[in-house]
């Protein structure tokens, strides 16, 4: 079954009517001291942001080595069914500011360079609304998202710097600001460069030793074979090479929380860990399929049981209630994108299958400036969806993804294909997918057009239009603004 573009819109909006409802190196640092003990009843938040990691966790039963993210999610609640709302490195993060899709808050791509895209001059950011609430903001590392000045952090500590992996660098500049904020409330977001691609794509950051880091190595023969990638010599040595970013990652965690400890603030600051999108490989990042969007997520409440493994399907979206919720800070009552779209998980950390967390969206529109593909999606325990908005065109390939070893090696590799996909499946995409999970968990068979899945199909068409509306999606003909005029 194959509708044009009108048919689709009109059928879609017309049932649209449903509510949405460690063992590490010791620091020649403030970490060697007795810990301070915080005597202030503050709420602080602690966000740390990974840079193309993966749900690859040794926790997980993964074979990378995360000694410290491990015990993180002992002490917490690590969400196994947890997902980014866009796997595209800008517009991730935007959401994580905003606790706005990208489609609704203007980041529609990347920030940096000739790409340039950035939020709409309306929106409220974390940083501007915690600290109408009182917090000190502060930023370490990695921002990517436009214009800084609606981001309001009062300090950006190191910057972002091209092939800084100096993770120890961050951790210590994060504890000396946490130190010195005394009594006052904070909010302190860092963002590392690991494990993204460095330099030439075919490396990340692992020319040289860092400091205070035991440099983790692994070969080739060892690593796991994730089910979107070929099993190729060049895909192993290059994920072998993913691997060591990623365990160089997990080594700042665990310096970052021993300066967190050493601070006197662990035990009245809740911490979050997480990914802005999938792994930098091909099927992955830049994807909304499950190897694109399905990351870690870590939650460390003081107060809350830990070792919760929580099996909610939660979305970055999710998140900038969860630290409003926290921190008891709240948008503007007059906020022209009220009521925001997700919700606090505060309430759900110590439940391992909480009612009502049974499915989540996704969008895509742009990565680099050239790279249009806007898609919007749904996902349930059964089944995912997908509308491609402009199935004529190729699907196009991130540009460090595009340099890989992994990239150049399939291409150049007769018959190779991405995981069960082909590369023309890959890149050609009809205007509707639908994939029965429990069946076909790698996303490879489409039922659209299967006579018995039409009623499932026309459900999951009716809740993603329905979606795509209450938040104000342009890309949809006819949406007029539920917002009422922009303040």
């Amino acid at each position: 079954m194959s509708l044009t573009r009108r048919q689709f819109l009109a059928a879609s909006v017309a049932t649209a009517g449903a509510a949405l409802a460690a063992e590490l190196p010791s620091a020649a640092s403030a970490t060697e001291k007795k810990p301070i003990r915080s005597t202030t009843s503050a709420r602080n938040v602690l966000l740390i942001v990974a840079d193309d990691q993966g749900y690859d966790l040794s926790c997980c039963n993964g074979k990378v080595k995360t000694p410290a993210l491990d015990q993180l999610s002992r002490e917490g609640s690590l969400f196994t069914d947890a997902y980014a709302a866009v796997s595209s490195c800008s517009s991730s993060r935007a959401t994580l500011y905003t606790g706005l899709y990208s489609h609704t808050n203007g980041m529609y791509g990347l920030s940096h360079d000739v790409h340039n895209f950035s939020l709409l001059d309306n929106v409220k950011t974390l940083p501007w609304m915690l600290k109408q609430a009182g917090y000190a903001t502060a930023i370490v590392g990695k921002l990517h998202v436009k214009p800084e000045a609606l981001l309001a952090y009062d300090a950006w500590l190191l910057p972002e710097q091209a092939g800084n992996r100096n993770v120890a660098a961050m951790g210590h500049a994060a504890g000396e600001w946490m130190r010195a904020q005394g009594s006052k409330p904070f909010f302190l977001t860092v963002g590392y460069s690991d494990p993204h691609r460095a330099g030439d794509a075919s490396q990340f950051g692992n020319t040289r030793d860092w400091p205070e880091v035991r440099r983790e190595r692994y070969a080739p023969s060892d690593v796991a074979i994730p089910s979107h990638l070929p099993d190729l010599p060049e895909v192993r040595a290059d994920l072998a090479q993913y691997y060591e970013a990623v365990s160089r990652l997990d080594s700042g965690v665990g310096i970052l929380l021993r300066e967190l400890e050493a601070s006197g603030h662990a035990e009245d600051t809740l911490v979050i860990y997480l990914s802005d999108n999938g792994r930098p490989f091909p099927g992955a990042k830049d994807n909304l399929y499950y190897e694109g969007i399905h990351l870690p997520l870590i939650v460390r409440a003081p107060g809350r049981k830990g070792d919760v493994r929580c099996r909610a399907m939660v979305s970055w979206i999710d998140i900038t209630p969860t630290i409003l919720d926290w921190a008891g800070a709240h948008p503007p009552a007059d906020y022209h994108y009220l009521p925001l779209p997700g919700r606090s998980l505060l309430p759900i950390l110590e439940t391992p299958d909480p009612a009502g967390w049974d499915r989540i969206f996704a969008t895509h529109s742009f990565h680099e400036i050239n790279q249009y593909y806007p898609i919007r999606s749904l996902r349930t325990r059964q089944y995912s969806y997908f509308h491609n908005l402009e199935p004529a065109l190729s699907v196009p390939i991130a540009s460090d993804v595009a340099l890989s070893p992994s990239w150049k090696a399939i291409n150049s590799t007769s018959g190779a294909r991405l995981g069960k996909r082909s590369l023309d499946a890959f890149h050609h995409r009809p205007e509707e997918e639908l994939y029965d999970l429990a069946n076909d968990p790698d996303e490879v068979n489409n039922l659209a057009g299967d006579v018995a899945h039409a009623a499932a199909l026309a459900g999951l068409r009716q809740q993603l239009a329905a979606w795509r509306t209450a938040t104000h999606d342009p890309w949809m003909a006819g949406v007029t603004d539920p917002f009422g005029p922009a303040h």
